[in-house]
């Protein structure tokens, strides 16, 4: 234990020297260390002391010059400024100079206005007296007219209108009369020529087609097979075609008789299938006449085909292409519809090359034209409204569509091609063989001509020749005179246009005749 407490004397007795031995170290340090610090502050006072020095003698030749360069910024300063001063009182005397020489110059100007203005007023009351000298000397000269004339100044006017009107009514029926003549030559010349061109590069075969057809049978012992038992067969044909047998006493054949050909070719050709396959009885007619309708349907579409080729006709819509060839089974005064057609397209579309027309829109309408007779027997109304009303289901152009409205003359034309398709159309029914009349009905025509042309006072006879194509008609030269027959010329067309029904057109003469007779004795 005392050993312990020994130890730790010994211990603090050590701490406590060292304590104090290291407090005199560092007191010695301190005073080391300030008396480095008084020499320091020393030097540094004296250092400031010569900085300071240096800085007040360098402010003061700052100043100095500071005060030098702007002395001569004022200087220059004041120059420019006078010198500006001197330039604008310079600018501004100019302009008054200018301003005073303007002012001058207005000066005499008003000047001169004025004169001019009393110049001006002078004429004017010059011109004045003189207008109302010529309106007094007019006045006189008129009242000195009167007297002479004895007519009014009313009553000269219209004096001279009239003599004026007559003599300008007898030159201008003259010169119009001229003119008409002139180009009425002159287009019927190139109408010929045209027409002519068109007929001569088209020729077409005119075919003559009746109601019924002729079907040949290998044996007359045919015909009861035909018939067959209790005429079970004959009635089924019958009753799948529409159409009519005919059985008779002629050897070796059947005749179909139908007005509608579609139906007489799909019977035609059901008969001869039954014909060479011998097996006829209800069920294989019935398959026949599938056959045949397909067949003649496909025809259809060939046909239809063929003409659009034929006729370079492109875009028709497919409707319309089978109204085409369902125009090869129609006929006309026994002319075929569908050559019709095609011989009007060519027609039209050479015509429309030689005038410089459109000839792709003649060809397409003259094609067109007759459609409306590929449903004239399904539809009411007259060919030329069903056609139109097709055509423009499909989407045809109105220029077409009045076309083929304006072919037979039921509505005024309005367009060249509606002229070349309507003047196409009568060029194919005139041709010789394309159409047929009987003989009544032909006469009746031309009974009817005549009555028309002898109906109007003054016509003394009319005869009807060239196949009812022209008529001359004899005129009295008492009653009628020679400007009134151009008058009844244009009424005998129109009202034949109006009356009849007749293929191409029909040329009016009228013949006027004077004669002076005397006998010497």
């Amino acid at each position: 234990m005392e050993i312990v407490t020994a130890i730790i004397l010994c211990v603090l007795t050590f701490a406590i020297g060292a304590a104090v031995s290291g407090f005199i170290c560092f007191k010695q340090g301190i005073n080391h260390r300030m008396k480095t610090a008084e020499a320091a502050i020393g030097s540094a006072e004296q250092e400031a002391e010569k900085i300071v020095d240096e800085a007040k003698k360098n402010a003061e030749s700052l100043k100095k010059e500071a005060l030098v360069e702007a002395k001569d910024e004022i200087y220059k300063a004041r120059q420019e400024s006078e010198k500006e001063i001197k330039d604008r009182r310079a600018e501004v005397s100019r302009q008054e100079r200018r301003i005073s020489q303007k002012e001058e110059n207005v000066d005499k100007k008003l000047d001169n206005l004025e004169k001019k203005e009393e110049t001006l007023q002078q004429k004017l009351k010059a011109a004045d007296e003189k207008v109302e000298e010529a309106d007094r000397i007019k006045k006189s000269q008129l009242d000195m007219l009167e007297k002479i004339s004895e007519f009014t100044v009313e009553q000269a006017k219209e004096y001279l209108l009239s003599s004026l009107d007559t003599e300008l009514i007898h030159d201008k029926a003259v010169k119009i009369a001229a003119y008409e003549a002139q180009i009425k030559e002159e287009c019927e010349a190139k109408a010929r020529q045209y027409i002519s061109l068109a007929i001569s590069r088209c020729a077409a075969d005119q075919v003559s087609e009746t109601a019924v057809s002729v079907v040949a049978l290998p044996g007359d012992e045919m015909k009861g097979r035909i018939i067959g038992r209790e005429g079970r067969n004959i009635r089924t044909i019958e009753t799948l075609t529409g159409v009519d047998l005919i059985i008779d006493d002629t050897p070796e054949a059947i005749t179909l008789s139908c007005y509608d050909q579609v139906r007489r070719e799909i019977a035609r050709i059901a008969l001869e299938k039954l014909i060479q396959d011998g097996r006829i009885h209800p069920t294989r007619i019935e398959e026949m006449v599938d056959k045949a309708r397909r067949e003649v349907e496909y025809k259809i579409k060939q046909e239809g085909e063929r003409a659009v080729l034929e006729t370079n006709v492109h875009g028709l819509n497919h409707e319309l292409v089978k109204l085409l060839g369902r125009l090869r089974f129609r006929t006309s005064y026994k002319q075929n519809v569908l050559d019709h057609s095609i011989e009007v397209a060519h027609l039209a579309g050479m015509m429309a090359s030689e005038l410089g027309v459109d000839a792709n829109l003649a060809r397409r309408a003259g094609l067109l034209h007759d459609i409306g007779k590929a449903l004239s027997y399904e539809i009411e109304g007259s060919h030329v409204q069903i056609g139109v009303d097709v055509c423009k289901k499909y989407k045809e152009s109105p220029e077409v569509l009045h076309a083929i409205e304006a072919h037979h003359g039921d509505v005024e034309i309005r367009t060249v091609v509606a002229a070349l398709v309507q003047a196409a159309d009568a060029i194919s029914a005139a041709r010789p063989g394309a159409r047929s009349e009987n003989y009544e009905n032909y006469i009746k025509r031309l009974q009817k001509l005549e009555e028309i042309c002898t109906s109007y006072d003054g016509v003394e006879k009319s005869y009807a020749i060239q196949a009812g194509r022209e008529v001359r008609i004899m005129i009295s030269p008492e009653k009628i005179n020679d400007e009134k027959m151009t008058l009844v010329a244009r009424e005998i067309a129109k009202r034949i246009e109006e009356e009849m029904d007749y293929p191409g057109q029909i040329k009016i003469n009228l013949i006027r005749e004077s004669r002076v007779v005397e006998y010497a004795k």
